[in-house]
């Protein structure tokens, strides 16, 4: 079975602190791209962490395809969960690109060949190909966040989790890098669980789950999600500046026939009613 599942799951960081996850349950299918949004302190990061191993749940259980995630199994799970965090800095090992790519593969203990093979397509597939002797920290921002999605794309996994991973980026860069990971999702078939503040990121996901206070607070469609906007705001979220542009444009007598996600899609809707008259 193809899926991250949590089953009642609830964390702590230490026993006398508050639960920071508490009865947390809900599945991820195989290419299936989830955004995990929430305000600070609500636990999305945790989750992230729980999905890759780096922490363990203290009640309840974290499943990746069927197989518990725990001290036994945490590396045969890395294998299918990679992970990009928002410091691509914090992830650099290697003197130069190749080796910072090439290190993920010889910790699961891959055949030479087949590492040569995957460098090469990792950094083809961010386009980073020119810059496989450089050193990382001369890179951008950007460049260094593709670099780090190559090092999680050589080890092939089923599911890539970006923890805030554009968040330090210009918006340029962060355009560039999601474009980026869009495409590489089509092409793999991989799941993309992304937690993040950008809204922006957050209407291009398949499906939306908002945590509050520990709990997940609601699940949806981006539109379903960004229509709940007085819901969102009691609990210190915001929404686009399309959303709410669309609620003006509401508000002055204007009738959209949907909640409205980017400019293009206002575009048509404005176009459609002007057609109609």
């Amino acid at each position: 079975m193809s899926r991250i599942e949590f089953r009642n799951v609830s964390f702590r960081y230490q026993e006398d602190m508050p639960w920071v996850l508490n009865n947390v349950s809900f599945a991820i299918e195989s290419d299936e791209w989830v955004a995990i949004i929430g305000h600070n302190g609500s636990g999305k990061s945790t989750i992230a962490k729980l999905m890759n191993g780096l922490l363990f749940p203290e009640k309840g259980e974290v499943l990746v395809d069927g197989q518990s995630v725990n001290e036994e199994t945490v590396w045969e799970v890395r294998k299918q969960v990679g992970m990009v965090f928002q410091n691509p800095d914090n992830q650099f090992v290697g003197t130069t690109v190749r080796d910072d790519v090439a290190f993920g593969m010889e910790n699961h203990g891959m055949p030479r060949e087949l590492m040569v093979e995957r460098i090469k397509e990792s950094l083809q597939a961010v386009g980073m190909t020119d810059y496989e002797s450089q050193e990382p920290h001369r890179l951008s921002g950007g460049q260094k966040q593709r670099v780090a999605i190559a090092s999680v794309l050589a080890v092939s996994p089923q599911y890539i989790i970006l923890d805030e991973a554009t968040a330090m980026l210009d918006p340029k860069g962060r355009k560039e890098i999601m474009q980026t990971i869009r495409e590489l999702q089509h092409q793999r078939n991989l799941s993309l669980i992304t937690i993040t503040h950008d809204l922006q990121e957050v209407t291009q996901a398949g499906r939306v789950i908002v945590m509050n206070q520990g709990e997940v607070w609601l699940e949806g469609s981006p539109r379903d999600i960004f229509a709940k906007k007085e819901d969102l705001l009691e609990i210190g979220l915001d929404t686009p500046f399309v959303t709410k542009l669309a609620e003006e444009i509401k508000a002055a007598g204007v009738n959209l026939q949907r909640e409205p996600l980017n400019h293009e899609e206002l575009l048509e809707e404005l176009w459609t009613l002007h057609s109609m008259r």
